[in-house]
């Protein structure tokens, strides 16, 4: 630190991390600006540092329209955010911030980086917000396979504001593509045929494999012409429930070649969620496989899948036919249990269709995948995505946020039964030609350097994960990462909810040696791909901070009247304008689509998320605003948690908020009231738990059982969450006003039984 603070005086350049120091500006007013003050000396040296690193741009590397890249930034658009601010500091036009946390990207990264400097960026950026329309398209038909383009049609058409009409968000509508044909097909054919798509790590030691596009094109065609054959065709839904074995996204493209809806369902949710999601699409096909192992433990995946099939039986809807893979490894073929009518083993039927398959060509606006996701209201909201833009803007923030590189090896740990599964594991890799790692194991098994293992193995050059991997490795031993060698890592990233400081700073010295820059994620089900994010090469980050939007995307801060604040402030974030992997619709329910998204800030795309923007433009997202709860990147709904806590007999009401958890991020606190008459014990805490997992799954149940005698409620019978929260994280002096609720005395019996 010290020598870096001497290089800094001296003006001089040096890779790695700095800590800005706290410094008092006491300039003295200039050309008649008292409040104009010399430019902090990092960012200064930020800007010497990146004088001269442009690379030669390639084809999505756009032109900015109308002028050169380091135009004023006073040409910015004001909706962008305050994105004139963001420039104005990054471009050494205004000071920073006198507490500043800037870590740096090495002069060696950011002149190989595809974004190499703010000047870039905000050029870039400028043409995507002032031009979508020529920015996309640019993108859209220079580098993707259309059948049938847009020709003189717009780009795109959109109402976001619930005032003025219906909702609708469109992109390339008219024109024709298909997500597997560019995803693979495309590869082969610029020569990359021979090229590893997948390298799978399975969940012990030595068990491994891989699959080159070519290999991978030809698997994936022979479940699509099953599946046609079997009756599947377009705009038909395939559930399936698979675990992170290869053949998760082999189904995946195999749906989307032949104009199948596919709707992945994480193998961790219980049969009663499996058998929702089935009833609301309805699908010709259930896939699965009999059984995983995840570390030491066995998951009976075709169990759940029987018992969710007897439950829509029972509601009036029958799946004909479930696919089920053999996963030899987990479980003998011998011991699954069975049904002739309906099940057949994948290895008996897949092998025998052909190896080419005709590509279904689909409108841009066709819809490609559901994923449901939680709400506030309990019933999980089915997410639809369509095709064309969905296609164009996971390929373009893959490569950019992680400055993708032909030869990189990449790693996301996430699961496909995920959003982050669907764009960064499947269609934003293979859709850039990548070569992937996907791993069906434990990153804790047999022990806590597995993740590291498999990065030495592969040599995998950008590592993807979420702050709850990085918490739970950080209470180890550093032992466990120090004595794998990770020299390959240049990237790495980090994704599900905001990472605090002291994580990314372990991230950044300990994982990556101080070396690699992290690309701190926002984004969600469903906007796509990310949102607000680090450019690798392009600017210093802060600890924490998620930086600063993705090109195209306008985020706006407002009050709760929905007025735009300006500068350094707090409040709800929100989107202005769409992009083209927003989603569409929530499938069924378009209603509550509006009412969810649109309503609340008419003319906005409402996040549900709080943030905050710093004085230099930073953007740092504070948490869900809504009812939901984010456990280890997974968003569940309070309401949904409540109702299955309260269909056990010997519960008579609930309450569920979240408090801040050390690994998870968030966990997740339940207010119970039993029936009277029936006593507190362990014996009923454990049942309690035992039915939130049968009934949504393990990752939703509660961290802590409060017995509460009596909830806080208003006159009118609302419960007050805000005491609840208050409660939950032992903040006893900050309850506020109560002489509201109807019976004040209720708060001092929860605090009283605080450790019961």
């Amino acid at each position: 630190r010290l020598l870096r603070r001497q290089q800094l005086r001296r003006g001089g350049g040096a890779s790695g991390s700095s800590r800005g120091r706290r410094r008092r500006h006491r300039n003295p007013p200039r050309n008649g600006h008292p409040h104009r003050r010399r430019p902090h000396p990092l960012l200064l040296l930020l800007l010497r540092r990146h004088r001269g690193c442009s690379r030669a741009r390639t084809a999505m590397d756009l032109p900015p329209s109308g002028g050169p890249a380091a135009r004023s930034a006073a040409a910015l658009p004001s909706g962008a955010g305050r994105i004139s601010h963001l420039n104005a500091v990054l471009l050494g036009k205004s000071p920073a911030s006198e507490e500043s946390d800037l870590v740096f990207p090495s002069p060696e990264f950011a002149g190989q980086a595809l974004v190499s400097s703010p000047e870039q960026y905000a050029a870039l950026y400028r043409r995507s917000v002032e031009d979508p329309a020529g920015f996309w398209s640019e993108i859209a038909g220079g580098e993707f396979y259309w059948e049938k383009g847009w020709g003189g049609g717009p780009v795109v058409e959109q109402n976001l504001d619930v005032l003025r009409g219906a909702v609708k968000i469109e992109w390339f509508k008219g024109a024709t593509t298909n997500i597997c044909y560019n995803a693979l097909d495309r590869i082969i054919q610029r020569g990359d045929g021979d090229k590893v798509a997948i390298y799978w790590e399975g969940n012990d030691l030595g068990e491994d494999g891989k699959i080159t596009y070519k290999e991978l094109l030809e698997k994936v065609c022979q479940v699509a012409n099953y599946l046609k054959d079997v009756g599947v065709g377009k705009g038909d839904a395939v559930v399936i429930y698979l675990p992170m074995l290869m053949e998760l996204p082999i189904a995946m493209l195999a749906c989307a070649r032949i104009g199948a809806v596919h709707s992945v369902v994480f193998a961790g949710f219980s049969a009663e969620s499996l058998a929702q999601r089935i009833m609301d699409c309805k699908p010709k096909v259930v896939m699965t496989c009999n059984a995983v192992r995840r570390g030491p433990k066995v998951i009976f995946l075709k169990d759940i899948v029987d018992s969710a099939l007897v439950d829509c039986d029972k509601n009036g809807f029958t799946v004909g036919l479930c696919l089920t893979y053999a996963n030899q490894s987990a479980m003998k073929k011998e011991a699954t249990k069975w049904q002739d009518a309906r099940d057949i083993w994948w290895q008996d039927v897949i092998p025998k269709y052909p190896t080419s398959c005709a590509v279904e060509w689909v409108d841009a606006e066709d819809p490609l995948f559901l994923l449901y996701t939680s709400g506030s209201t309990g019933k999980p909201k089915g997410v639809l995505h369509t095709t064309g833009g969905y296609m164009v803007y996971t390929a373009t923030t893959f490569k950019y946020a992680f400055d993708y590189k032909p030869s990189d090896i990449y790693w996301c740990t996430a699961d496909c039964g995920w959003i982050t599964g669907h764009s960064y594991v499947t269609y934003g890799p293979l859709l850039n030609g990548a070569t992937m790692i996907v791993f069906e194991g434990a990153p804790n098994y047999p022990d806590a350097g597995r993740c590291w293992d498999i990065v030495d193995k592969y040599k995998v050059t950008i590592f993807y994960t979420a702050p709850t991997l990085v918490r739970s490795l950080m209470r180890e031993r550093s032992e466990f990462v120090t004595r794998y060698s990770r020299k390959s890592l240049r990237v790495l990233g980090s994704v599900g909810e905001p990472i605090n400081p002291s994580a990314w700073r372990w991230f950044f010295n300990v994982v990556g040696d101080s070396r690699c820059p992290i690309s701190d994620t926002w984004w969600q089900t469903e906007t796509g791909g990310f949102m607000i994010t680090p450019l690798p090469g392009a600017w210093p980050q802060k600890p924490g901070s998620a930086t600063f939007p993705f090109f195209g995307v306008q985020p706006v801060i407002v009050d709760e009247k929905g007025n735009e604040l300006e500068g350094e402030c707090s409040g709800f974030l929100c989107i202005k304008n769409s992009w083209p992997g927003a989603f569409r619709t929530l499938y069924g329910d378009h209603e509550r689509y509006e009412t969810t998204y649109f309503k609340p800030f008419p003319g906005y795309y409402f996040t549900g998320d709080g943030c905050r923007r710093d004085s230099d433009g930073y953007y740092w997202l504070t948490g869900r605003v809504d009812d939901v709860i984010n456990v280890s990147g997974h968003r569940i709904g309070t309401a949904e948690v409540e109702s299955a806590l309260v269909s056990h007999p010997q519960c008579a009401e609930a309450a569920v908020v979240g408090i801040e958890h050390e690994v998870k991020g968030q966990g997740i606190y339940a207010f119970v009231t039993l029936v009277d008459g029936v006593p507190y014990s362990e014996e009923l805490r454990k049942s309690l738990i035992l039915t939130v997992r049968n009934q949504i799954g393990a990752f939703a149940a509660p961290d802590k059982i409060h017995w509460a005698p009596g909830l806080p409620k208003t006159r009118s019978g609302k419960i007050m969450r805000r005491i609840l929260r208050k409660i939950a994280s032992r903040q006893f002096d900050e309850l506020g006003d109560i002489t509201t609720l109807a019976d004040p005395g209720v708060v001092d019996q929860l605090i009283a039984l605080k450790d019961s």
